[in-house]
């Protein structure tokens, strides 16, 4: 079972969200929160193996949230926003989110986000991948600290597993791509996240556009 907390602080929405997860044979929701402070207590108490986290809430917003959740290594973390709020949608990227979805995603597809997340891979809304990658990865390079030389601690698969990641493909493509298992690439994901310093696949999908990999 995929065990979810759901942190959305309008109720008819929040009954909404667990509606739906509920009418999945897999997935349990463990727990429900209002506000980002009770998320991430819940996320303490609980330990889900996923936070749906809703991005404007009242106490502590999602972006902060998620930035506690995942820096304590509480949870993955897929967010939930709207098109037009994309400062939110940078932020949750930079906290370490697994990813996001519009809050107008079908229920199948909310289902369908919720277990690939749990899986080890990412998920970005399919409509705004593109725009926003281009566009995170611009923002970042103006101000990025970080190193290219990193890249030479990589191994050739390595490099090219955080070249399909800057695709945007899943672990199944890649697999198909590079001629291997899938529980290869999972591990090649595994090992360059940690050798880059960095908490989400998402995050090596930018670092990957912004240093043209």
């Amino acid at each position: 079972m995929i065990r979810v907390l759901v942190a959305e602080d309008q109720s008819a929405v929040r009954a909404g969200l667990v509606l739906i997860l509920r009418s999945a044979p897999d997935v349990e929701v463990v727990g429900e929160a209002a506000d980002g402070e009770q998320a991430v207590a819940l996320a303490r108490a609980l330990r889900p193996d996923l936070v749906l986290m809703d991005v404007q809430m009242p106490r502590l917003d999602g972006v902060s949230a998620t930035r506690q959740v995942v820096a304590e290594g509480l949870a993955d973390v897929l967010v939930l926003t709207t098109f037009d709020l994309d400062e939110y949608v940078f932020g949750a990227l930079r906290a370490g989110a697994a990813g996001f979805l519009l809050k107008n995603t079908e229920a199948k597809d909310l289902v369908d986000a919720v277990r690939t997340v749990a899986r080890g891979e990412g998920v970005v809304a399919p409509a705004v991948t593109r725009r926003l990658i281009a566009e995170f990865a611009a923002r970042s390079a103006r101000r990025t600290t970080a190193d290219p030389a990193v890249l030479d601690t990589l191994t050739r698969r390595e490099r090219e597993v955080l070249s399909c990641l800057g695709e945007g493909l899943s672990n199944a493509d890649i697999a198909v791509r590079l001629d291997m298992a899938e529980a290869t690439v999972k591990t090649h994901v595994s090992r360059l996240l940690g050798k880059l310093g960095l908490r989400s696949r998402v995050q090596a999908a930018v670092l990957a556009q912004e240093w043209g990999i």
